[in-house]
């Protein structure tokens, strides 16, 4: 995982929680805007998601913030 990506899962799961509770749940889309500038990283979030962890649709924050911070 690129220290890019990592920053933007931590910080919106971060954003997340801290609007909506501890059992918040969201999707790797939530990383980006509806708008896909960042093709690049948007692939390298759904890969992390789908290939490498075989997550859900949605997922909770604090778990995808757990996992993103074991990440090398």
């Amino acid at each position: 995982m690129s220290p890019r990506l990592k920053n933007k899962i931590i910080e919106t799961c971060d954003t997340k929680i801290a609007s909506k509770g501890e059992t918040v749940g969201l999707s790797f889309y939530a990383f980006f805007k509806n708008k896909n500038d960042d093709p690049k990283l948007l692939m390298e979030a759904a890969t992390w998601w789908i290939e490498t962890h075989r997550l859900d649709h949605f997922e909770k924050a604090k778990k995808i913030k757990t996992m993103a911070l074991q990440e090398p």
